[in-house]
């Protein structure tokens, strides 16, 4: 069996993705695996939108800095911003970080190609029938996609 040396973890702003981050985490660490970190910057209303909570899981985030960003037009820094704030937590100064623009699966399934990684890592947000009909799900485009295995993690409230 092949060992697997090289994890992406895709993440967004939901409050759940700290979860997904620290599960993705360990199951790197058990392999011991180089382990990069990817945001994908799609569309600029999805930002601005108050139904999105960067990082109510992370103890130390200040989201007056992030707004800061997104205020100034700096989508890409917000997402610098962030994925250093997660690999903070996850303290490992070793992980790499990664901000992309375009089309959240096309660029996670670009990406995990380009970085040539064994895994990837992205939860799912157990989105309502009608919100996947309007706009997809990105986890389920990836999963249908994807020649690399994936590892999916639910988020779903209990």
């Amino acid at each position: 069996m092949k060992t697997m040396k090289k994890v992406l973890m895709a993440l967004d702003y939901n409050p759940n993705t700290i979860k997904i981050a620290e599960i993705g985490f360990s199951f790197a660490k058990a392999m011991d695996a180089e382990i990069t970190l990817l945001h994908v910057v799609e569309n600029e209303v999805y930002y601005t939108s108050f139904m999105t909570s960067p990082i109510t899981g992370i103890g130390d985030f200040d989201s007056a800095t992030f707004y800061q960003f997104i205020n100034s037009d700096g989508l890409s820094d917000a997402a610098n911003y962030y994925l250093e704030k997660v690999k903070l937590h996850l303290n490992d100064k070793k992980i790499k970080t990664l901000v992309e623009n375009g089309d959240f699966a096309e660029v996670i399934l670009k990406t995990a190609k380009h970085l040539k990684v064994d895994l990837i890592i992205m939860g799912s947000h157990s989105q309502k029938w009608l919100e996947k009909v309007l706009i997809g799900s990105t986890t389920e485009n990836v999963l249908n996609q994807s020649s690399i295995p994936l590892l999916i993690i639910p988020t779903k409230k209990k």
